[in-house]
């Protein structure tokens, strides 16, 4: 993210994540503004109410979140109830939000509801299963796989 981000001039980064602000900070393009509230230990996310009411006073261009799960119906799950109010946050005040989620997360579950995929425009991952992306398809949802599949040798003779 990191070298993408760094390349754009007069960047407002609003985050809740201290990792984050520490990547970015010391770029003297990029004005990073960072939630407060509650720290969680594994991952430097900030959570809480006051996370969230900052988060609530922007609206911005773009917004990029993560899922600790996606179900093959496109809900979006996470663990933690405090992280999901502020994903829901985000979503709700940004104008086109990305969604992270590698091809580990189809592969779990988790209990509290961040959103659907369909609140997306953008999914960037590894691999896209076919429930997901036929979902994506009919919602109008670009799809970055990072690791596409590879062409194999006998889908390219005749």
């Amino acid at each position: 993210m990191g070298h993408v981000v760094v390349d754009h001039e007069e960047l407002l980064v609003i985050t809740n994540n201290l990792n984050v602000a520490m990547l970015l900070y010391r770029h003297p393009r990029i004005e990073v503004v960072v939630a407060g509230g509650s720290v969680r230990r594994t991952d430097g996310a900030v959570i809480g109410s006051a996370a969230n009411s900052l988060i609530q006073q922007f609206k911005v261009d773009y917004a990029i979140i993560g899922a600790s799960a996606v179900d093959a119906e496109g809900a979006l799950l996470d663990f933690d109830y405090r992280e999901v109010q502020a994903a829901q946050a985000i979503i709700a005040n940004a104008r086109n939000v990305i969604l992270v989620a590698d091809s580990t997360k189809f592969r779990r579950t988790a209990p509290v509801r961040i959103g659907h995929i369909s609140q997306i425009q953008t999914f960037v991952t590894d691999a896209l299963p076919a429930s997901l992306h036929d979902i994506c398809q009919s919602r109008g949802i670009t799809v970055i796989e990072t690791m596409p599949k590879p062409v194999g040798d006998a889908d390219e003779r005749d």
